[in-house]
């Protein structure tokens, strides 16, 4: 144990040692663990990811990302089944989006997925994104290196394709992919920029739909990545076509997958990836809890009501307002 590691209870102790000795019980119970917002599971929690921490980072981390309807859950099926016939183990990180009124979430994927949830070599778990940034679930990182303790070979983050979700899962995993429709004409050329230049691999799904539309999305993509700087010297960005009902270039999708690896483990950029992550990770864990310091101030608590009030009628402005809330924690 180094010198921050918490000390574990016993309960805690027995859900690190199923989920090192492969108990998908332990596992699933880990994970609701962490994902609970109740402050004694919380310090439960970051005990149980100090244990687990040194065990994982094994896995390839993989982002799927893609307009609704583009076919995600079909495709990692697809790619899922492929990887077990092939002997690994693969775990989905599935965010199913919130409702912003109710708060709830159909948490679909593993009908959506029923082939690969059927597999003893698949772990499919569907968290509700419940408002957080870019549909990614708040705690879908710490998930990512359970799974990764417990031995998965591949770790595929689904998003729910809106908004900021494209950065949000690159800034997580080794590898992103953006799937894209075949017939998405003009749209095509209107994509935005920041999501183009963040992408590791280009797919257009649904290919079988209009081979024609398929090849011609095809071209566009790969033409306007030529007036983009690449991100990486040692990789150039492929654009794939393919089929994920027939699982049509699944295999080659995954060759370009290895292709990638290689390729950035061989320069250097993979480690170093991962590195600027685990900072970022963790700056954006202080953001969150100075965050939620702040709303929880008993003097804050006090007059927020009545500020609020008073910059949504135009008595103060907003930053009159932040600052003297900001104020309270000298």
């Amino acid at each position: 144990m180094n010198a921050l590691q918490t000390p574990l209870a016993a309960e805690d102790q027995a859900l690190v040692e199923g989920v090192l000795s492969g108990r998908l019980r332990a596992l699933a119970k880990t994970i609701t663990l962490i994902e609970s917002q109740r402050d004694d599971h919380k310090r439960r929690a970051k005990a149980v990811l100090e244990a687990l921490l040194p065990h994982s980072g094994g896995a390839m981390r993989l982002g799927i990302s893609g307009v609704p309807g583009v076919g995600k859950s079909t495709f990692i099926e697809a790619l899922g089944l492929h990887l077990i016939a092939q002997g690994m183990k693969v775990a989905v990180l599935a965010v199913d989006p919130s409702s912003s009124l109710t708060g709830g979430s159909i948490l679909g994927d593993k009908t959506r997925m029923e082939l690969l949830s059927q597999s003893t070599s698949a772990f499919i778990r569907p968290s509700p994104s419940a408002g957080s940034l870019g549909g990614v679930a708040e705690k879908t990182r710490e998930a990512m290196l359970v799974c990764e303790a417990y031995g998965f070979d591949v770790i595929i983050v689904e998003t729910v394709g809106v908004g900021q979700s494209e950065t949000a899962v690159a800034g997580m995993t080794d590898m992103f992919c953006l799937l894209q429709l075949p017939n998405a004409g003009d749209d095509l050329q209107a994509i935005k920029k920041g999501i183009m230049e963040i992408a590791d691999m280009i797919v257009v799904n649904k290919a079988d739909i209009d081979a024609r539309a398929a090849q011609l999305a095809r071209a566009q993509m790969k033409s306007a990545l030529h007036l983009l700087r690449p991100a990486s010297a040692n990789w150039t960005v492929p654009v794939l076509t393919l089929s994920a009902l027939h699982k049509d270039g699944v295999v080659e999708f995954w060759q370009q997958v290895e292709a990638y690896r290689k390729a950035m483990q061989a320069s250097g950029e993979f480690e170093a990836k991962r590195r600027h992550q685990a900072l970022a990770w963790m700056w954006e864990m202080i953001d969150s809890g100075l965050r939620a310091r702040f709303r929880s101030h008993p003097e804050v608590k006090r007059q927020l009501p009545g500020l609020r009030e008073a910059v949504e009628e135009g008595a103060t402005t907003p930053s009159a307002a932040a600052w003297r809330l900001l104020g309270m924690l000298n």
